[in-house]
């Protein structure tokens, strides 16, 4: 079963995947990130077939959203013949809740040039399954597979993947699989019960150095609190073959 299905030229509904971790009778935001993701990418190949990648998906939260469908619009905000930036909004009955706004850029042959010191993760294979329902609850957090090596509160190298596409029966890139995680990340590394302490994340930017691999997505994840109901959390994103990104989200931290 998919996390979401096409019911309308613009409009999606979710399956029971969608079941959110805060609220049981809300959505997880993760895999409408996801769908975002994916809508871009579509208005992108309908638009042009020049092989712009993503580089950057940034996302504002503005709310909660039940269980019920919602409708994608997309909007070039900056077109160019090397370099986009194009707004994907989903709204729930008339009102925005999601934003999403990606760079796109032309890709050039820097091989000679790559490199990075990020450390590599532990292999999927070294790292023991972690049953992530004993501490969250919803049909999101059910429908993943997680392994985690816990380094301390706040601290957490985690690999996550799914058996279940972002949209039914449609072909949906890596990119797209894979926005549909990010937001996972908030819930592996956690600095606090979530039964003391709430500590929903507003935002979610991912910064991308090459296209993610299939297979499993690596989480190597670091929460930091503030004193003043303020917190961070920044991940190095992996696959399995080493990093690709970083992520960052804000966090409301409310006791």
């Amino acid at each position: 079963m998919s996390y979401w299905h096409r019911t309308g030229p613009r409009t999606f509904t979710p399956t029971e995947h969608v079941g959110g971790a805060w609220d049981l009778e809300t959505q997880h935001i993760a895999t409408l990130l996801g769908v975002l993701a994916h809508e871009v990418e579509r208005d992108r190949a309908a638009r042009r077939d020049d092989g712009l990648q993503v580089i950057r998906m940034s996302y504002d939260i503005l709310g909660t959203i039940p269980l019920e469908p919602v409708d994608v619009e997309v909007t070039v905000l900056r077109s160019g013949r090397t370099i986009e930036l194009v707004e994907a909004r989903a709204s729930h009955g008339g009102r925005p809740v999601v934003l999403l706004r990606a760079w796109l850029t032309a890709g050039y042959p820097t091989g000679d040039l790559a490199g990075t010191h990020h450390r590599p993760m532990p292999t999927p294979e070294e790292v023991p399954a972690w049953d992530m329902t004993r501490l969250w609850p919803g049909g999101f957090i059910a429908s993943v597979q997680v392994r985690r090596c816990e380094l301390g509160p706040g601290r957490a190298q985690t690999w996550v993947r799914t058996p279940h596409p972002i949209v039914a029966d449609e072909k949906v890139s890596r990119l797209a699989q894979v926005a549909g995680l990010l937001d996972i990340t908030n819930g592996v590394a956690v600095r606090a019960d979530p039964k003391d302490v709430s500590f929903p994340n507003l935002d979610l930017t991912a910064h991308l150095f090459r296209a993610p691999g299939d297979g499993w997505l690596g989480l190597d994840t670091t929460v930091s609190f503030g004193p003043a109901g303020a917190g961070v959390t920044t991940s190095v994103l992996h696959d399995e073959q080493g990093a690709f990104g970083i992520s960052t989200q804000c966090l409301t931290v409310r006791p």
